[in-house]
């Protein structure tokens, strides 16, 4: 049995892996395996688990959280690691076969030792940084480990993949850098020796405005965020590229022995914590969730203005639900080519459905499942901007180019020592607005993949590009998308109980979902079942965690609308959501669907049946608005009739139109 800690704590047997439910025994084991063969205090154990304010009870509840944490080992099968007491604590012993921190640790002493030969280092760090699986102790809910241990863990991983990239730049392999970088400079953009690199790495590849255009960048960001100045060092590099300098091949230069060669400063004495090192760009944001995946547990939150339109596909961490979606995606994305395709790949999926449904995180985890069958890349492509525009398609296909490289890099998989792409790519066309703006992209060789051909036919202009797979996220239907390039479609609809149930057991833990089921249930209920809203709400009952459950059905049932909001973060709402949703639509669409949700249920039987609304004192809706605004998400299959309109987004349009008569009666 191993214990994972570099991601979410976790139980592996082989390939089996066991991703604990939050609670108390879960942070107890995290506290003591983060300082594992030390002794660790008692009161150091406490405020980890129970915070700050403890209870005056905490001694003997930590005695209890101990049993409960050996029951939890037996219960899973770990029999060769004990949790002993002894004076003043409580200590646990590993070492790096049976823990991963301790192994990624070992490793970097490894490679630090190997500084004579780059190749061997090279491969030995990159062994070591695959022990990272994600959000650091994303199940693990405790503020006292988030604030004093996440940010040493995260700077020992950043300085190893700095030095990874210092090996790729001095052994020529500047192509293969990239794939490092592109990552690196977006979830770290106040890292500058990351920016250096990649700035480095683009010229060096034949890429020189690509080059000028990354320092404008961080330059513009350093100044707007910051208020500093780029770093002599960056400063100098602009000149040389302006220059036309010859960089020549980097020297590898530092060594990552001095910070993570042996483990990294614990505390002053055992058990009590040190200030947290601040890692370079502040990788953690919060306590809980990493701010780099813009999806968490299912449901899509948007990216701030300030993110680039690509990027690589993250992991989605406890994602739950779609199973059958997910599995089919799958399938289809690994299966093999239809005959006489050439091996061009069109579009091979799409995800539609309401906004806040979870489109996006569904493709991503799906991406994360079939990432051995794209070892050239997967890559998220925003096909829209933060104000909602669409991105043009030649915009989107540059970005692509230029993420791509000359053979693919894709922000993740592997690419050979030349920079060539190896083997298929992935990529995520999210957000798409309507056909027109992804069909141009889905030509053969239009993003680089598949075998483009000469203008004149016959031979491929640019064999080397990698094959793309592409999967299109939407919240319109994309009919004629499909009629005209084929593919298979996935309409997402509101989760069922059972997962919505299990939306609730991983974010907020089974201790404290499993003590209040009726309620939580109903929870699930007053949500409707609508992923966006579920995550709403757990964050904010995550924020409060002295609230029970059933206090919370009375707290969310008087408003639901209004409690289905972030207020640290208001453009995170369910009536953001639909606000934004509406702002899409054609003015005349969006006056029919407020029409809709005004009036009476028996409206869209009549409106969508062939008897018309004669004697009715509610117009008939013509039926192509019907099957637009359906085809928008807006509406969903019936019964009444064949569409009716999700239990939120009627009560927002009827707050909608309230809102504006009374606009009106004041003026």
């Amino acid at each position: 049995m191993r214990f994972q800690l570099l991601g979410p704590l976790a139980l592996a047997d082989g390939p089996d892996v066991v991703v604990l439910q939050p609670s108390k025994p879960v942070i107890l084991l995290a506290a003591l395996l983060l300082n594992a063969n030390s002794t660790v205090s008692a009161e150091y154990l406490q405020r980890a688990v129970w915070g700050e304010d403890q209870p005056a009870t905490a001694k003997a509840a930590l005695q209890t959280c101990v049993l409960r944490l050996r029951r939890l080992f037996t219960k899973h099968g770990v029999t060769g690691t004990s949790i002993e007491a002894v004076p003043g604590g409580y200590r646990i012993t590993a070492g790096p076969p049976t823990l991963d921190l301790l192994g990624f640790r070992d490793q970097v002493r490894r490679a630090a030792a190997l500084a004579q030969d780059p190749e061997a280092e090279l491969y030995t760090l990159k062994d070591a940084l695959s022990l990272w699986q994600g959000s650091l102790l994303a199940n693990v809910r405790s503020d006292v480990l988030h604030r004093d241990e996440v940010p040493r863990l995260s700077e020992e991983r950043l300085r190893a993949v700095e030095r990874v990239c210092d090996l790729l730049l001095g052994l020529g392999r500047c192509g293969e850098a990239l794939v490092d970088l592109w990552t690196a400079t977006r979830v770290y953009p106040g890292h500058e020796r990351f920016h250096e690199q990649l700035i480095e790495a683009l010229y060096r590849t034949g890429r020189q405005s690509q080059a000028l255009a990354e320092y404008r960048r961080v330059k513009g960001f350093l100044l707007d965020e910051l208020g500093v100045d780029p770093s002599p060092s960056l400063r100098q590099l602009e000149l040389s590229i302006l220059r036309g300098e010859d960089l020549g091949v980097a020297a590898p230069t530092g060594t990552v022995a001095s910070v993570t060669a042996a483990p990294a400063p614990g505390p002053p004495a055992p058990g009590v914590p040190v200030p947290a090192l601040a890692a370079a760009g502040a990788p953690e944001a919060g306590p809980y969730p990493a701010p780099a995946p813009r999806v968490v547990q299912g449901v899509a939150v948007p990216l701030p203005a300030a993110a680039p339109g690509i990027g690589p596909v993250a992991a989605v961490p406890h994602f739950t639900g779609r199973a059958a979606e997910a599995e089919a995606m799958a399938a289809r994305l690994t299966a093999e080519p239809p005959p006489g395709t050439d091996g061009q790949r069109p579009l091979a999926v799409l995800v539609s459905g309401a906004p806040g449904i979870g489109k996006t995180a569904l493709a991503q985890h799906v991406a994360h499942l079939v990432r051995d069958s794209f070892p050239a890349g997967r890559l998220l492509v925003r096909m829209t901007r933060a104000d909602g525009h669409p991105r043009t398609a030649d915009e989107v296909a540059a970005d692509v180019a230029a993420a791509l490289g000359p053979g693919g890099t894709g922000g993740t998989g592997g690419t050979g020592g030349t920079g060539t792409a190896v083997g298929r790519a992935l990529l995520i066309l999210d957000d798409v607005v309507d056909a027109d703006q992804v069909r141009p992209l889905l030509t053969p060789g239009a993003l680089a993949g598949g075998p483009p051909r000469s203008p004149a036919g016959g031979t491929p202009a640019h064999p080397e590009g990698p094959d793309l797979a592409v999967v299109v996220t939407s919240r319109m239907g994309l009919g004629g998308l499909i009629a005209t390039h084929g593919g298979w479609v996935h309409r997402l609809t509101a989760f069922t109980e059972a997962e919505s149930y299990a939306f609730l057991l991983a974010a907020l833990g089974a201790e404290r979902v499993e003590a209040e089921q009726r309620a939580a249930r109903r929870l699930a209920t007053l949500c409707g079942h609508f992923p966006a809203a579920l995550r709403i709400l757990t964050a904010r009952l995550l924020t409060r965690p002295g609230l029970r459950l059933g206090d919370a059905v009375d707290w969310l049932g008087d408003d639901p609308l209004a409690r289905l909001t972030l207020t640290d973060s208001p453009d995170h709402s369910v009536s953001g959501l639909f606000d934004r949703a509406l702002g899409r639509l054609d003015p005349r669409l969006s006056e029919a669907l407020l029409r809709i949700g005004t009036g009476p249920p028996e409206l869209l039987r009549e409106a969508g049946g062939a008897d018309g609304t004669e004697g009715h004192d509610h117009p008939s809706v013509p039926e192509d608005v019907l099957e637009q605004l359906a085809d928008a998400g807006l509406l969903e299959d019936g019964p009444p009739g064949p569409y009716r309109v999700h239990d939120l987004l009627r009560a927002h349009l009827r707050r909608t139109v309230r809102i504006r008569n009374r606009r009106t009666e004041k003026v």
